[in-house]
């Protein structure tokens, strides 16, 4: 890997202008992305790795990878070298025409093209020379993509027949790796948006709001990335933690939508709640529901111990637990119900202080501190009104 270790030197430190790779050089290249590629399952991070892939094979400035979505009829990217994500209408632009023609194009005075909006250089103050975009297809040969490589940089200063040969050599290596990911991201979108249902109907049953689990799994998704945890373990806590009261779905009506205070033994069939969410989703092989289960069991643990329904203490709780603990607390407390009002922050944030190593990890309280201005915009955001009856017992 030493010729592939000197290439890189050379490519981005190198000023002014780039040589053409040598076969050995392009082999390399596309060996080391595949590699990558084909193990990845994030299409953020594949388009990502498909720029970079794509931006060497042809020596250019700049790569984008563009996806069509077909619900909104635009074109859009999460990645691009240097420029924001963005989307336009679809059959807009040069890679909007190469897309819809399904045809290579190459344009070596972009200026003197039609099909090129200079606004775009106009808002970024780029200026763009040259252009080549292609057609990504998927197994059955339909459109789902376009490469778009702009700005050569070799001493001849223009693309070539030969870039678009490298360029498709790049989209037939990674485009099935692409499908399979967005057919990945779709099922977990779908998984998603079931998991987000059913706890928005296990929290309709006790009065509480479906922006009550918006907050929660967004309050968790912060808290995580404050305790350092990677960014797929975040993800799956943001989708797990909404499923935290999904147990409450077998506690009878009489019970949970009791207006006054719960006696002993009432209350002690609230608790279960927790029990049965955990009973409900652990045979469940799927990382996000396994999550949930977890999250279920244990939100109502005390670091101290005295929690339920386990009496599970410090990292016995598992951390999902742990961080859906403070999260749901924080939230139950924060918002008006018909059976109490708000608490006022100041007095939220006391409580915090005080139950810090009792009811709540140490460390997830100063997650909680360190990062409240990002909690307190999730708060603003996601704002609801009072449920018009009341519940004496859903938030014990």
């Amino acid at each position: 890997m030493r010729l592939m270790h000197d290439y890189h030197n050379q490519f981005d430190r190198e000023p002014g202008m780039k040589r053409e790779l040598s076969p050995d050089q392009m082999l390399k290249v596309i060996f080391e992305y595949v590699a990558k590629i084909s193990n990845e399952k994030q299409v953020d991070r594949i388009l990502m790795l498909m720029a970079d892939m794509g931006r060497q094979l042809v020596v250019a400035d700049r790569c984008t990878l563009w996806l069509l979505d077909e619900q909104s009829g635009e074109l859009w990217t999460k990645v691009a070298h240097g420029i924001p994500p963005i989307r336009i209408p679809a059959g807009t632009g040069v890679v909007g025409h190469s897309m819809s023609s399904g045809e290579d194009i190459i344009i070596n005075d972009a200026y003197a093209d039609a099909r090129f909006n200079q606004e775009v250089d106009k808002q970024t103050g780029y200026r763009t020379r040259n252009i080549i975009a292609l057609p990504i297809r998927n197994n059955d040969g339909d459109i789902i993509g376009a490469y778009q490589a702009i700005n050569k940089l070799t001493s001849q200063g223009y693309f070539t027949d030969k870039d678009r040969e490298h360029l498709g050599l790049a989209a037939s290596y990674s485009g099935k790796a692409l499908e399979s990911a967005l057919l990945y991201q779709e099922i977990e979108d779908t998984q998603k948006e079931i998991i987000f249902t059913m706890a928005e109907v296990g929290e309709s049953r006790s009065k509480e709001t479906g922006n009550h689990v918006k907050r929660v799994a967004e309050y968790s998704y912060v808290l995580a990335r404050g305790m350092n945890m990677d960014e797929r373990e975040r993800e799956i806590l943001r989708m797990a933690s909404p499923m935290h009261d999904i147990g409450k779905i077998g506690i009878p009506d009489a019970i949970l939508k009791k207006p006054g205070k719960l006696t002993d033994e009432e209350f002690n069939v609230i608790k279960s709640h927790s029990t049965m969410g955990y009973e409900m989703l652990r045979k469940s092989r799927r990382s996000i529901l396994k999550a949930a289960a977890t999250v279920a069991h244990e939100h109502h643990e005390k670091f101290n111990g005295r929690g339920y329904p386990r009496g599970l203490a410090g990292e016995e709780i598992h951390l999902f637990g742990r961080i859906t603990a403070l999260a749901d607390v924080f939230d139950a407390l924060g918002s008006d119900r018909v059976y109490k009002a708000a608490w006022p922050l100041e007095r939220i944030l006391n409580l915090f202080k005080e139950e810090r190593g009792q009811h709540f990890d140490p460390n997830v309280v100063d997650a909680f501190f360190e990062n409240l201005k990002d909690i307190l915009e999730i708060r603003d955001t996601f704002q609801d009104t009072m449920p018009e009856s009341s519940n004496g017992g859903a938030d014990q």
